[in-house]
């Protein structure tokens, strides 16, 4: 019998990343710095953020869907060349305090093809960052029950995120912004 060795670890853990939006100033802080967004709009499930991406080389413009009870960011790129994907979920907790939303990313990630498949991308990333006593044990098993619960309900939804949204309770509008093709 052959025993295996675990992989090495290519990973750098880092800690939670942490992103404010604050509605009222109408800015979105993250790790990298503080942007201007074009439009903040709650909606029934959440909250509903849009901004362009300046000077970025693969993305002209976000748009994203804060939904805290599903514990995900729903996030949908127009992209400088061609459509790398549909959508971008993030397994997040999200919490407000007045005016300012906070992400708390969970490292795990949902790319989705619509129509085609979905992937979790960013284990490596959960895992380091467990490794390195950055998340908890429950924060771990709580991210990964969240990404799993949401891959099998887009595959049952044939991977149609509004489809699956829908099996929740929830539905999107995404806002066609001028300059970028519909």
């Amino acid at each position: 019998m052959a025993i295996l060795a675990p992989a090495p670890c290519t990973v750098q853990a880092h800690p939670l990343k942490v992103e404010t939006h604050d509605v009222a100033a109408m800015c979105h802080h993250t790790n990298t710095g503080t942007r201007a967004v074009h439009t903040y709009r709650e909606t029934a499930h959440g909250l509903y953020v849009a901004r362009h991406f300046t000077g970025h080389p693969r993305i002209r413009h976000w748009q994203a869907h804060l939904l805290p009870v599903l514990n995900m960011v729903v996030c949908h790129y127009d992209f400088h060349g061609r459509r790398e994907h549909d959508y971008y979920l993030d397994i997040a907790r999200i919490t407000r305090q007045g005016q300012v939303w906070t992400v708390h990313d969970h490292y795990l990630d949902l790319i989705v093809h619509e129509g085609v498949r979905a992937e979790i991308v960013d284990t490596d990333e959960l895992l380091a960052a467990r490794r390195e006593g950055y998340v908890s044990e429950a924060q771990v098993q709580g991210a990964v029950a969240v990404a799993h619960d949401a891959l099998s309900g887009l595959a049952r939804a044939n991977y149609g995120l509004d489809r699956w949204l829908a099996t929740h309770g929830v539905a999107l509008e995404w806002a066609e912004v001028p300059g970028l093709p519909a």
